[in-house]
Parts: structure tokens; sequence; C-alpha cells
């Protein structure tokens, strides 16, 4: 298979256009389990590609509101007459989970998911099972902790899962950064304005307040719910064992809309994998 026979075509992709805001990106992020979103530029030539912004860039530059500095240009891209094992390459090396399909102009995206819709379908072939591909470092928490301290887990973690535990230590159930998004509340109200940037130091603060003389500006915060894990995680926990073939797996994370299956001999949990891992069948 090639790129084109995988990616989302230019008109079903949702984008961006600049010049344009940060709260454009996040109401997008909010009501679809993205990661980020491609930006696009209007030329006398048509639409023109111009990089993506990312959750994690809307996190760490809390107080930016231009999209063309929130966005990186860095992001590798590919063309639809690309291989899927040769952009499945590009995914794990770069650790790029979107990959926009460029030919001159912007064309559409493949994503991760689907490179394992043509694994599940058998459309790419593999061979082998989940334990050459599973790691032994699994992310965790206490299914008990309050969710806003499971997110800075996922963010200090560098990982989009964490599995929780119970009191004695048994996996219970996974929480995905996409669960803490469904649930993140925007909270808008209205500040005075100065030489004082209101929220500029709350961590919570994903939108701070810029200093405009004594203008009144209307507010946007990120709030996240204080009740523990347990309250907003998938109790219902797909799982594989050692055993499970590659094709399996990728059905099992097609069916149930997930990234990331436990790995577990008999009640044990002894490794996670990602779909990302499974990418590195095509091509080894």
């Amino acid at each position: 298979m090639n790129v084109a026979d995988a990616m989302t075509p230019r008109e079903d992709v949702v984008t961006v256009e600049l010049p344009g805001s940060r709260s454009d990106v996040l109401e997008y992020l909010q009501e679809r389990p993205f990661s980020s979103v491609p930006v696009l530029k209007s030329t006398e030539d048509g639409l023109e590609y111009r990089g993506l912004i990312s959750r994690d860039a809307l996190i760490e530059q809390p107080d930016e509101d231009q999209l063309v500095i929130l966005m990186d240009e860095d992001v590798p891209t590919t063309t639809a007459d690309t291989s899927l094992e040769d952009v499945a390459r590009t995914m794990v090396e770069d650790g790029a989970r979107r990959v926009p399909v460029v030919d001159g102009e912007f064309e559409g995206i493949v994503t991760v998911t689907d490179v394992i819709h043509a694994i599940a379908a058998g459309d790419q072939e593999t061979e082998g099972t989940v334990e050459s591909y599973a790691s032994e470092d699994v992310n965790t928490t206490y299914e008990g902790a309050p969710l806003p301290v499971a997110e800075r887990e996922l963010s200090y973690a560098n990982v989009p899962y964490t599995v929780a535990l119970d009191d004695e230590g048994r996996m219970n159930g996974v929480l995905t950064e996409v669960d803490v998004i469904d649930v993140a509340r925007i909270v808008e109200g209205e500040e005075e304005t100065g030489d004082n940037f209101g929220d500029q130091d709350d961590d919570w603060s994903w939108e701070g307040i810029k200093a405009v003389g004594s203008r009144y500006l209307p507010t946007r915060d990120i709030e996240i719910p204080a009740e523990p894990v347990s309250e907003f995680m998938s109790g219902d926990v797909v799982t594989v064992s050692a055993q499970t073939s590659i094709q399996e797996a990728a059905q099992r994370m097609i069916s149930n809309d997930i990234e990331q299956i436990p790995m577990v001999t008999g009640e044990d949990l002894v490794g996670i994998v990602c779909d990302v891992d499974l990418l590195e069948a095509l091509y080894e």
C-alpha cells in the first residue's frame, strides 16, 4: 500500500488557517480526539501547508495567542506515492503521529491510526506476536489520585496514557490524555488588565491576560476536575497476551478505539503495547 491508499484527503481534514488564534485550535482538540491540527495559509496558488499545532504547544505556551508562533514547522511530511512501510518508519523515528501529505500543496494527512487500520484489515502483512514489540516500562497512577495530578503525571512521563492501580496495586483501569481533554472545561470571564498579568502564574491557565492598558478583555482558562481518576478512567480494560498476533492486536485497537493495550500474563500486568509499536512490524 501507498500513503494515498490510507490517508485522509484534504477535504476531510480539520485544519486552521493563518492568521488565527489558539482558541480555534483548542476547540478542535476538545471536540475531536486529535493531538495536533495542520495550519494552512491562503495564497494566490491555493492553500499552502505551513506546519502543525499540537496540544503540547498549547499547554507549554499558555500566554501565546498567535498561531504562527505556536505552530511547529519542522514536522516531517510525506507524499501520496510513498509506501506505507516508509511512512511508518518516519512516524516511529520522528515520533510523529500525524504526517501531512504535501506535494506542492497540502493534499491530506496520514496518521498512525490509518496505518493500524491497514494492519488490522490485513492490507499490510505482519508476522510475529506483540511480545516482540511490547514495552515492560508501564506508566501507572493510583486510581484515587486527583485528575489534575494524573494529568501532570502524563505530562512529565511524556506518554498519552496511564494504567490506574487499585489499593492492592492491581490494574483497574486506563486513563488517557483524551479522557482528560474530554472533561476539561473552558472557563470564560472578565478581568481588568493593565500592568498586571493576572493569570500568568496559574499552572492550569492555558490562556493568560494580555496587558493592554485598562481595557477589559475576556479570559479563557482551562479547569480540570479535581475528582479521582477512577471517575474518568476506562474500567473495562482490553488486554492482550504475549502471544497475541500483531494483526489481532491492531484489530482490538481499532474496534475499541484505543491507542494502547496492556499486556497481561493471567491477571498480572507485564507490559504495554502502543499502536506506534506495531508500526515497527512493517519494516523490521
